[in-house]
């Protein structure tokens, strides 16, 4: 008889952003006063860079002609050279020297953020800040890692509580070491970045304990402070500790586009065996690349014209996180992030759950949100909004939370 997972029969309901979707249609077939406004999932409204569309246009003109056809990308880490080498000149804009192959190139930091652990034996140790992106926790229980759920938390999983008394950072662990630390920074939900001087005494800890810092930087085209690393590689020590994730999806609206890249650096060892030629053994296995036009796509968006552009787009959704961050605060919220990432992070009004809080605003203001809780037990009390809507539909939807409230 055939087995299945056991290990998915211990996720508890259905993943955060489906169940906000089941709710938003149960409310919608109920004839709403007033259009939704949707400020929860973080999907980008813009549409593609005119640089970028251009670019895959002509892409596919190229894949209808014989002498230019491209089938299977069988390069290096799933990506082009001329991709590769775009990735690595970003890089050293913020003075990292990334070697090309060191980057790796797939369909979403999503997806990498979940695979990555397909190279890492079962029985380590897991670290996530609290609250956390669901990804890392949802995908370490499916593997095994995190023990049983008990309904808050996982038993396996080592929680750093990341709360406004600590600035949403987390202070290094006290008790057991976890062997894989999750930090995204920019962060999703809070909105909130690390410091160069925060990142450095996760690396040295790392670097101490023989951990590996699993890093999220999707966000980091969003951060507008100066002294905010866009790269751990930023912090000495880094490349001996630390995986980077990056994506197009919120930098270039390639939501569904979709390609994102990682860097595993070709220093960072663990028994003796080489992250890097692990990380490349695996995804030559069981990915088959990002297609061509997807991949000049996103090269398109280092040139010249494809910065300016998408740096436009970027500054059109740091408007929008501005004018929630206001509109909340003056209606008298205690709100954090907006500043470096398009995320708001506001407490709920005082008793007042986080799933309470978004019925609330969704029945009586028409406004879809996130309910903190939905990212981890330190998120009770808590709602993230999103700042990629339309400007218009922003503006309105921060009008009516200030009506209700």
């Amino acid at each position: 008889m055939t087995h299945i997972n056991q290990n998915f029969l211990k996720l508890p309901g259905g993943y955060l952003f489906p169940e906000i979707s089941r709710r938003v249609k149960a409310f919608s077939a109920q004839n709403p006063p007033m259009p939704l406004i949707k400020l929860g999932i973080g999907d980008v409204t813009l549409p593609l860079a005119p640089a970028v569309v251009e670019a895959m246009a002509k892409a596919t003109e190229e894949m209808g002609r014989r002498e230019t056809f491209r089938g299977y990308c069988e390069e290096t880490g799933c990506a082009y050279d001329f991709l590769r080498f775009a990735i690595q000149g970003s890089y050293r804009d913020c003075g990292v020297e990334i070697a090309d192959d060191e980057i790796f190139v797939s369909d979403g930091a999503k997806s990498d953020c979940g695979n990555i652990g397909d190279i890492f034996s079962v029985d380590n140790v897991v670290a996530v800040c609290d609250p956390v992106y669901p990804v890392y926790v949802d995908t370490n229980a499916m593997a095994g890692r995190a023990g049983d759920f008990d309904g808050e938390k996982w038993t396996d999983l080592v929680y750093l509580p990341c709360t406004a008394e600590n600035g949403f950072f987390p202070a290094l662990p006290q008790g057991k070491v976890p062997d894989l630390i999750y930090i995204c920074s920019p962060n999703n939900p809070t909105g909130t970045a690390a410091t160069k001087e925060q990142l450095k005494t996760w690396v040295d800890y790392a670097n101490a304990h023989g951990s590996i810092i699993l890093y999220d930087s999707a966000y980091e085209a969003f951060i507008t402070e100066p002294g905010i690393p866009h790269s751990i590689y930023e912090v000495e020590g880094a490349g001996t500790c630390a995986i980077e994730f990056r994506s197009f999806s919120k930098t270039a609206g390639f939501t569904g586009t979709r390609c994102a890249y990682t860097v595993v650096p070709k220093a960072l060892e663990r028994e003796g065996v080489s992250l890097n030629a692990l990380w490349s053994r695996r995804q030559g296995t069981k990915f088959n690349g990002v297609s061509y036009v997807v991949q000049r796509a996103a090269e398109a968006v280092f040139t010249p014209e494809g910065r300016a552009q998408t740096r436009e787009n970027i500054a059109y959704y740091l408007n929008n996180a501005r004018v929630i961050k206001s509109g909340l605060e003056q209606a008298g919220l205690t709100v954090y992030g907006g500043v470096n990432a398009p995320y708001i992070w506001a407490r709920t009004p005082e008793g007042v759950g986080s799933w309470d809080f978004f019925d609330t605003l969704l029945h009586k203001a028409c406004v879809v949100t996130t309910p903190g809780a939905g990212f981890g037990p330190a998120g009770e009390g808590y709602i993230r909004l999103t700042a990629f809507g339309g400007a218009e539909a922003t503006e309105e939807a921060v009008e009516r939370i200030v009506k209700l409230l």
